[in-house]
């Protein structure tokens, strides 16, 4: 499914910045072969301690997962975005943005794309700050497709890069909302495990389905303070954190633990640890989420192999979620 407007051409750099150029004298075009946003812009965000509240036990520990790893997961999801400046109007850039996501499910140790794929292209503008007459004219021309980055954001400052990453964060609630788009549609039509690569408390029905299993490789922010800190730094391979509970105002409260993949002798505290967010525990069912805790992380463990290579956070990323990067690397 693409969302380009009937008529419109496919959106490419080269086709925005030539419309620019016809509709705008004073757009001046960014060199081709920039970065992406991404890319230029990573770390941008500032590392969080963030205290929560323990579900299994007192004080969280580390705890081993016993059992053999079990091949559960039906079916992978995840999404990918890239942007990139077209054009600079005075010192505003105009940025275009690709948001796409895809679940790629596992049939007899094969990967097919299930329902459809989801791929959708954006302008980013600030409004309040090109002014009236350039924004009607790149509403004339895109419609639909253009975001007004300054909606919104009482924070936006006219600074080139505050600019630039607030076309960034809206490229992201962009793929973020296609990952939930189709997430939602597995949970309506689906019973099967599904693999999420990221957290799923963003979208309430996603959030409280059985099925949906978030897995989130950053740790910018870190659910632990003090000891437990110590106790997620040094899991050992094939080892969990306690079961803690993770809210926000304007999310969905979900259950959530540590879990290290592999063997970080040699490496960062980070390598190799994800952590996992599954729905949060009903009352009657809360003295087992250890339990379930452990049958999920097997899960997990089952797909350390084949490994995500080249992929440079293969320590972090399981061999489905590469497979649906790459599928949609294919067909943007």
């Amino acid at each position: 499914m693409h969302s380009i407007l009937v008529g419109h051409p496919a959106l490419t750099i080269r086709t925005v910045q030539r419309q620019l150029a016809a509709l705008l004298p004073q757009a001046r075009p960014a060199g081709l072969g920039e970065s992406t946003l991404e890319v230029a812009g990573q770390g941008m965000d500032a590392p969080r301690l963030i205290s929560a509240t323990v579900l299994e036990g007192g004080a969280l520990r580390a705890h081993r997962v016993f059992g053999a790893p079990a091949t559960q997961f039906r079916a992978f999801l995840d999404g990918t975005q890239r942007s990139q400046v077209a054009s600079y109007i005075g010192h505003v850039p105009i940025v275009l943005g690709h948001a796409a996501a895809v679940v790629r499910e596992r049939r007899n140790r094969r990967m097919h794309t299930w329902d459809a794929p989801v791929v959708e292209s954006r302008v980013y503008c600030p409004r309040a700050v090109v002014g009236g007459t350039v924004w009607r004219s790149l509403q004339a021309e895109y419609g639909a497709l253009l975001v007004d980055t300054s909606d919104g954001d009482a924070e936006l400052t006219s600074h080139p890069f505050s600019l630039r990453d607030a076309a960034v964060h809206r490229a992201q609630a962009h793929r973020e909302a296609l990952e939930q788009q189709l997430a939602e549609r597995w949970c309506r039509r689906e019973r099967d495990p599904l693999f999420i690569d990221g957290g799923i408390s963003g979208n309430e029905a996603v959030a409280v389905s059985s099925c949906t299993v978030g897995v989130v490789k950053s740790h910018l922010t870190l659910y632990v303070e003090g000891d437990g800190l110590r106790v997620v730094a040094e899991l050992a391979q094939g080892h969990r954190s306690s079961v803690f509970r993770i809210t926000s105002r304007k999310r969905t409260t979900v259950a959530s633990w540590y879990l290290r993949l592999r063997d970080p002798a040699g490496h960062d505290p980070m390598w190799g640890l994800v952590r996992v967010e599954v729905a949060h525990p009903a009352p009657d069912a809360a003295d087992r989420i250890g339990e379930r805790a452990d049958e999920v992380s097997r899960w997990i463990l089952a797909e350390v192999a084949p490994l995500a290579l080249p992929d440079a956070r293969w320590d972090k990323m399981v061999y489905g979620v590469r497979d649906c990067e790459e599928f949609l690397r294919a067909i943007q």
